[in-house]
């Protein structure tokens, strides 16, 4: 494949980078646990945080536990999800693998 063969390959997966950062930003993955809920969207920034049962309120240090753990559980789910669309998204640009990796 030439140069402009080659660029024009990179356009085109710039084109699709692009319309997957916007996918990414409306998927919202969830985590729950303790009366404590958390969203996150696919790009891995925190969406809501909901207190679903109030009683945890009266323990600071098992809510900042709570809250931790449901935070890194829904950022996971989210990178997981984001690494199986750049999978895929990849996947279609199969050609460009020696020019990614110079």
């Amino acid at each position: 494949m030439g140069l402009f063969g080659q660029m024009g390959d990179m356009y085109k997966l710039q084109k699709e980078a692009k319309k997957m950062k916007k996918e990414l930003a409306s998927l919202h993955v969830f985590s729950e646990a303790n009366g404590v809920k958390i969203t996150v969207n696919g790009e891995q920034q925190i969406v809501g945080v909901e207190i679903i049962d109030n009683s945890i309120l009266q323990d600071p240090r098992k809510l900042e536990k709570t809250i931790e753990n449901v935070a890194n559980k829904a950022m996971k789910k989210a990178q997981q999800i984001a690494a199986e669309k750049m999978k895929s998204l990849m996947g279609g640009f199969g050609g460009m693998d020696g020019l990614l990796n110079k």
